[in-house]
């Protein structure tokens, strides 16, 4: 059974031949994946590696996670499954909000509801645990910076 790796924190002007090539030294079988924006061509700053095993998998993830690329380092860990009938790559998007409802005017944008969404229901929103240490530190920097104005 295959695995599906994430990996994140990718240079934009990487291309996803220089991706394979860092993984085919550790071996030639893995596929290669790197998600572009649909308009400039350039990386979104993520992509994926998919190989045979759990085993090679967790190889990979020890091997390569924090790997320094083009100045950025690399973050890689096992891939959440795909939500059906989204593509690759695109974010997420709240159900509509009226009953079936599904056209947005020109120029309007989803951004609105998902602040008041976030602003009027804080405790339902979880911090990413991936992310938890790097959250403390910045809560720890702006108390500081608000005790020293």
């Amino acid at each position: 059974m295959s695995i599906r790796l994430y990996v994140g924190n990718l240079p934009k002007e990487l291309e996803r031949q220089e991706l394979e090539a860092i993984f085919a030294e550790y071996d030639s079988s893995v596929s290669t994946k790197v998600i572009t924006d649909r308009k400039t061509g350039k990386c979104r700053g993520f992509g994926f590696v998919t190989v045979k095993n759990e085993e090679q998998a967790n190889e990979i993830i020890e091997k390569f996670d924090g790997y320094m690329l083009k100045d950025s380092q690399l973050k890689i860990e096992v891939a959440q499954p795909r939500a059906k009938g989204k593509e690759e790559g695109e974010p997420a998007t709240a159900p509509p909000a009226q009953g079936g409802a599904n056209k947005r005017s020109k120029g309007s944008t989803n951004s609105k509801a998902r602040k008041s969404t976030v602003a009027s229901e804080p405790e339902s929103v979880q911090p990413d645990p991936r992310w938890a240490q790097e959250l403390e530190k910045l809560k720890q920097l702006l108390a500081t910076q608000a005790a020293n104005p």
